[in-house]
């Protein structure tokens, strides 16, 4: 549909603005927000949360930042134990509507991958520079550039003098990528909302779903022995390697993978199939010593349809766990000393909702409507929008700028990361019309 008046100018304000839309992109990179392991230091999280507090005040929101309480989050989903949040505050702003209207959460993470190694960047990963077109810098794309587009957007809504019908909020957290812990505090202090929108880089695709992911390691038992003289058979109390006998789960993993990807039900129309796979391996004591154990840790991606009735991949934990026991029983050894998996805390679920959702059609259509088709699309990894649909009940879609193109290649986490400007400039339109649409605005 043809974009309206009042959309009209805002959509002009926008493109007038791209230097300034720029220049708040840049300056989030530049604050090191680098995503941390439970005891690290606070970097930069809350002079960004207050640069942005300062912004979304001036556009006429109310704010509010604050610093989760360790004790009340302690066992909650998604928040590792001994997390603490000290000098790394949450924000949530507000901007009240008028009345009558839905409303409307714009969400993003501000936690950034490591930059290192920081020497094979071309240009300083905590400086939003600018060349060709992007704007480069570690989080430009994974997703300082989303918070840029979605802030830019509320600050163009209230400069053009657009009143919504509903209220519109922001929200910015700590730990996606680290956790998820954020997410969490968001619903536990109170978010809520008729919808949200994600601002991850899904390069204007509208995201419906994402895979859940779990981890574990499973511990292979060997018996040590000297491995530079003849062994007996281990039943008679010989040696054996713990590394060949890994081999044999590593087999059972590789099995089961194949299983899934030829299961009826088992496949997606937005997103890759389910994957096991291993990602880290440890084992031996002594180089002329028979390995006693080797560890392999691996990763489990899960679609929706796997999930259990709560929403979480225990069903699946329990699958992965009774293929590794009965494959891996097919060997002497390792039926009389089976693997053991001790699974990580705090997985993150999968999550999906329906395209005949409201945001999911009303942000399609404002993105066709600024000339930036928006095809559905899902994640194969993990993000905020599960713990908003999940754990707060808020029916929540991915959107924003270039990152992720339609073959699932990402310029995320990698070196040199970058946003493309005038992708930057279709977001924030985009984001700003979809608004108007959801929460309603009059002429």
């Amino acid at each position: 549909m043809p974009l309206t008046a009042a959309e009209q100018r805002v959509c002009e304000a926008i493109e007038a603005g791209r230097d300034e839309l720029v220049a708040l992109a840049g300056a989030l990179i530049g604050f090191d927000t680098t995503a941390r392991q439970v005891g690290d230091p606070a970097r930069d999280e809350a002079a960004l949360q207050e640069y942005l507090a300062g912004r979304l005040s001036a556009a006429g929101t109310s704010v509010d930042v604050w610093e989760p309480d360790e004790k009340a989050l302690a066992g909650m989903p998604l928040v590792p134990p001994g997390l603490s949040f000290e000098g790394r505050p949450q924000l949530i702003a507000r901007k009240a509507g008028l009345g009558g209207g839905r409303s409307l959460v714009f969400n993003g993470h501000i936690d950034v991958v490591s930059a290192e190694p920081r020497g094979e960047w071309t240009s300083d990963p905590f400086v939003g520079s600018v060349r060709d077109g992007r704007v480069y810098g570690r989080g430009a794309c994974d997703m300082k550039g989303g918070i840029a587009a979605m802030v830019f957007a509320v600050e163009a809504l209230s400069s053009v003098g657009v009143s919504l019908d509903g209220d519109l909020l922001v929200a910015t957290n700590t730990d996606e990528e680290s956790s998820g812990a954020g997410g969490t505090a968001l619903v536990e202090h109170g978010l809520r909302a008729d919808a949200g929108v994600v601002t991850e880089p899904t390069g204007f695709q509208t995201w419906i779903a994402c895979r859940g992911s779990d981890y574990g390691v499973i511990r292979v038992p060997g018996r040590p022995g000297h491995a530079e003289v003849r062994q007996p058979d281990w039943e008679r109390g010989g040696a054996v390697n713990a590394i060949e006998k890994a081999v044999v789960v590593l087999d059972a993993i590789a099995s089961l993978r194949a299983a899934w990807a030829e299961r009826p039900g088992l496949s997606h129309a937005l997103l890759s199939p389910p994957s096991l796979l291993p990602t880290l391996a440890r084992a031996g004591e002594w180089a002329v010593t028979y390995p006693a154990s080797c560890e392999l840790t691996i990763a489990v991606m899960y679609l929706p349809v796997q999930a259990d009735a709560s929403g979480w991949g225990s069903e699946v934990r329990r699958e992965v766990e009774e293929w590794i026991a009965r494959e891996t029983a097919k060997d002497d050894w390792l039926r009389e000393h089976p693997p053991v998996i001790e699974w990580w805390p705090n997985p993150v679920m999968p999550f999906e909702i329906s395209q005949d959702e409201p945001i999911v059609g009303v942000m399609r259509g404002a993105s066709e409507d600024v000339r930036r088709p928006s095809p559905l699309g899902g994640l194969d990894s993990w993000y905020d929008g599960a713990t908003l649909t999940q754990l707060a009940g808020i029916p929540s879609i991915g959107y924003g700028p270039p990152g992720f193109d339609a073959d699932g290649l990402s310029v995320a986490h990698m070196i040199d990361e970058f946003v493309p400007v005038d992708g930057l400039v279709a977001a924030a339109q985009g984001l700003a019309v979809a608004a108007m649409r959801f929460c309603g605005a009059g002429e």
